[in-house]
């Protein structure tokens, strides 16, 4: 090893590179050194080495360390339990965050965002979801919905059933969500007759949907993104 952290340039050093330029800056690795904090002398690895031995193993996707128990991220030499307890202590802090209820007047401001949440919940599932997010005037959150559960079909997912909670709550607009299992959020013909179903019964009677949200691996379909709303 070519000396540790502190020896290095300080433009280099995970923690300055994070207070000059951010945390969006840094690699994975540089962030799993923060959490570790320090090397390991019986190896002469620092923090950072230890960092790019977990990516290696784990992968530079991180949801296979995220899922991984102690003994498995102690089992990487220079691991030791202290280590591997913050790393689990991060992530169990960021699923907690992810997983959050939607707090009643939470705003989502862009598609991204409504992804972002989402994406946490549904990576995993291998069923197929449609619920409706219902606004007020100011496109806050009034509550979630689950319409169905298994293959989208219009039989389903008929208007009474999207809109009559949404007329309950007077609600001024849904955002439509769903996710496909397969991980391709290419909206199917089905999808796009649906929506375009949805939108006119809520133009007749007063309630807009403001966008069609398909849910994937790693990536998402905005219908208004899209120009299909």
């Amino acid at each position: 090893m070519v000396g540790g952290i502190k020896e290095w340039p300080q433009d280099e050093r995970p923690r300055e590179k994070m207070l000059k330029q951010g945390a969006g800056s840094l690699s994975n690795a540089e962030l799993l050194a923060l959490i570790i904090r320090t090397g390991d002398t019986a190896t002469r690895k620092s923090a950072i080495d230890l960092g790019r031995e977990i990516i290696a193993h784990f992968g530079d996707n991180l949801r296979e360390l995220g899922s991984a128990d102690l003994a498995e991220i102690c089992a990487i030499k220079g691991m030791g339990p202290a280590k591997a307890t913050g790393i689990k202590a991060a992530f169990t802090l960021a699923s907690r965050f992810q997983s959050r209820k939607l707090e009643h007047l939470d705003r989502f401001t862009s598609p991204r965002q409504v992804f972002d949440y989402f994406h946490h919940e549904f990576r995993d599932s291998r069923k197929e979801y449609f619920l409706t997010l219902l606004l007020d005037g100011k496109n806050r959150i009034i509550r979630r919905v689950q319409i169905s559960e298994g293959s989208l079909n219009q039989s389903i997912v008929h208007p009474r059933e999207v809109f009559s909670p949404a007329v309950k709550e007077s609600a001024a607009a849904v955002i439509l969500v769903h996710n496909h299992p397969t991980g391709d959020p290419a909206p199917s013909s089905e999808d796009i007759a649906i929506t375009r179903r949805l939108r006119e019964a809520g133009d007749i009677m007063g309630i807009k949907v403001l966008d069609h949200i398909i849910v994937g691996d790693g990536e998402f379909v905005s219908f208004v993104e899209r120009g299909l709303l």
